[in-house]
């Protein structure tokens, strides 16, 4: 495929139907050092072949040059020999079948230069996080989790992650096991279209900002969060990163800007 696919794929793990998670590492070269909720470049020739999920790509012509689309990495930066990705697959896309097409052993373009504003830099050490996310808008957190928040025991940990069905709720072992050995973090997973559910699902539904609505936050640590004591990350659907964004601009919050502090960090996903 080419020189400019300069590292591997070493393991490829099926989530669910149109739902991996890919780790990749350098051939040759070393990862820069990089921070949790940054994200780095995949690439493919439009030779590649796509998965068999996928849309058939009809009357586009191959012009040689690569594919490439930004990931974030689920990966902790304690881990140096590879990055890892939570990606699912847009069957219309033009990467995304193609990552899916993927095994261990082949080979892909990764990008040198890891990037990304949406870290834990603004939020102040001694405050409690509410980390708000859809579907695989999950990976930054995981590296946060992996890496520089782990188990704060004066300090609380929420995760709020909105998916379409259970099957979809990727890294829930990882979470549900952080939550029953680590007292402040709390993991609170809902399903939007639970009428769907091979069997039934007895946990929370609707969508993730309805969390916030019926108070379950409180309810898990005991408190009401309040600007001064909370910063809130969101990650994900524009739709949810809005909707959020105006329920908490009624309890105090202030989204984060170059020009004004404040306690709400969002990353948009598209």
């Amino acid at each position: 495929m080419g020189t400019e696919l300069n590292a591997i794929v070493t393991h490829r793990i099926e989530v669910a139907s149109g739902l991996i998670i890919l780790r990749v590492a350098p051939v040759g070269w070393k990862i820069p050092e990089w921070d949790s909720g940054q994200f780095a470049v995949l690439g493919l020739p439009r030779s590649a072949p796509r998965t068999k999920l996928s849309d058939p790509e009809i009357g586009i012509e191959d012009n040689g040059k690569l594919i490439r689309r930004a990931y974030s990495i689920a990966s902790s930066p304690e881990e140096t020999g590879h990055l890892e990705f939570y990606i699912t697959l847009v069957q219309s896309g033009e990467l995304t079948p193609r990552l899916f097409a993927l095994e261990p052993g082949d080979q892909v373009f990764l990008g040198k230069k890891i990037s990304g504003v949406f870290t834990l830099k603004h939020v102040p050490e001694n405050s409690h996080l509410i980390l708000v996310a859809t579907g695989t808008g999950l990976a930054p957190y995981i590296s946060m989790l992996r890496s520089e928040l782990g188990c704060r025991p004066d300090l609380h940990t929420v995760v709020m992650l909105g998916v379409r069905h259970s099957w979809d709720l990727g890294y829930g072992d990882e979470l549900i096991a952080m939550q029953r050995f680590c007292p402040t973090f709390t993991y609170l997973p809902v399903v939007s279209r639970a009428k769907e559910e091979r069997t039934p699902w007895s946990g929370e539904t609707g969508y993730v900002q309805d969390l916030w609505d019926r108070g379950l936050v409180e309810d898990a640590i005991g408190f009401k969060p309040s600007p001064s004591n909370t910063h809130i990350l969101l990650c994900g659907n524009p739709a949810m990163i809005e909707g959020m964004i105006e329920r908490l601009g009624e309890d105090g919050f202030v989204e984060h800007t170059k020009k004004q502090p404040g306690q709400i960090h969002a990353e948009k996903y598209w």
